[in-house]
């Protein structure tokens, strides 16, 4: 086709282009706002000087006192090779935002987020004709949890429910598509109660406005069981989820790639869609930090693509443009993963294929 104008198109072109390469996601956001060494005055702006709390840290504030550094940023990963900016709206929702006292913020930040970083992928399609951009509207899993109960001696409590994670999700789903991203990301999930809601809620707006996006899905392993904080194994996570029939599933965040890789196989052979990994630059050290070098990571992440299981790699903390420019080279020598039409279709059918005699 010609070089995609609209949403529409694009997100047409991406639907064949995830079939002949294997695409890349950009990396960690909150890595790279640590750079700027911002403080509670940056953080402000003059627009919330007079906020009745500190704010500093709250970085999905940057959207709207800091334009030019998000922009910035996204330029930096788009020109390494990032096909996917994801917007800075991983705590852009009501429930999060209520820790700064900000519910109120919460759409606008989802609408200027998806609006910068679609700036940052238009300039980078004049730099570079020919070139497809996507913007990747991040919903994140909140600071609560609606399977777990906060209080270990109380069991049966809980802080949030169902219907309050889906309107928050509601309206920072709204936000993003006004302010034009092409796909919706649910990421870093570990509870999926939580997950349920946002797709519930996505749905739900997809139907109330007549636009429909490819639906992402990242899942976050939390530590070596390779299990989600709410106890489910890959397996078992994928089928909470397929219903929804998303344009990806994988996993990102708390693991290196090393340690994630077991599990991406596992999705890989089990999926009837596309796969995505974006680990941690290896697994924190004593201070917290993430000490994987590009060369070291991508190397890893690149057996990945050569191997045949996934379809869209990229990064998560620790990640810097310098990342994902060697993860996007290494990545020119492989393949990207191959869904069975035959399957595929039986599932998305609602029915199994026949296992082979």
């Amino acid at each position: 086709m010609s070089h995609p104008k609209t949403r529409e198109e694009r997100i047409a072109y991406l639907r064949e282009e995830v079939k002949k390469r294997v695409l890349i996601l950009d990396g960690a956001m909150g890595t790279m706002i640590q750079q700027y060494k911002l403080g509670e005055e940056d953080y402000r702006g003059e627009r919330f000087k007079d906020h009745e709390s500190d704010v500093k840290g709250n970085n999905e504030l940057i959207s709207l006192v800091q334009p030019d550094i998000l922009r910035e940023i996204h330029l930096q990963y788009y020109r390494a090779g990032a096909d996917f900016a994801e917007t800075n709206t991983f705590g852009a929702t009501r429930i999060a935002q209520a820790d700064y006292h900000m519910e109120d913020l919460a759409y606008e930040m989802n609408v200027e987020s998806a609006r910068i970083a679609r700036e940052a992928a238009d300039l980078c399609e004049e730099e570079e004709p020919g070139r497809v951009c996507y913007v990747a509207g991040t919903l994140g899993p909140t600071n609560r949890t609606a399977s777990i109960s906060p209080d270990v001696n109380d069991p049966g409590f809980r802080n949030i429910d169902f219907d309050m994670l889906y309107e928050a999700y509601k309206e920072a789903t709204k936000g993003l598509i006004e302010g034009g991203a092409d796909t919706l990301l649910v990421e870093t999930i570990f509870d999926t109660l939580n997950a349920k809601a946002a797709l519930y809620a996505v749905e739900d707006v997809f139907e109330e406005t007549g636009i429909e996006l490819p639906v992402m899905i990242s899942g976050t392993i939390t530590d070596m069981s390779g299990r989600l904080l709410s106890g489910q194994t890959p397996e078992a996570f994928w089928n909470s989820v397929r219903h929804v029939k998303p344009f990806s599933i994988g996993l990102n965040c708390a693991l290196g790639a090393a340690e994630m890789r077991q599990h991406i196989d596992t999705l890989s052979r089990i999926a009837d869609t596309h796969v995505s990994a974006h680990p941690n630059a290896g697994l924190p050290n004593e201070m917290g930090e993430y000490d994987e070098s590009p060369e070291q990571m991508s190397k890893l992440v690149g057996e990945f693509s050569t191997s045949g299981i996934v379809n869209i790699l990229g990064g998560c903390c620790g990640t810097t443009p310098d990342h994902i420019r060697a993860i996007a080279d290494a990545v020119k020598s492989g393949k990207p993963r191959e869904i069975p039409e035959i399957e595929r279709k039986m599932r998305l059918s609602g029915l199994e294929p026949f296992a082979a005699d």
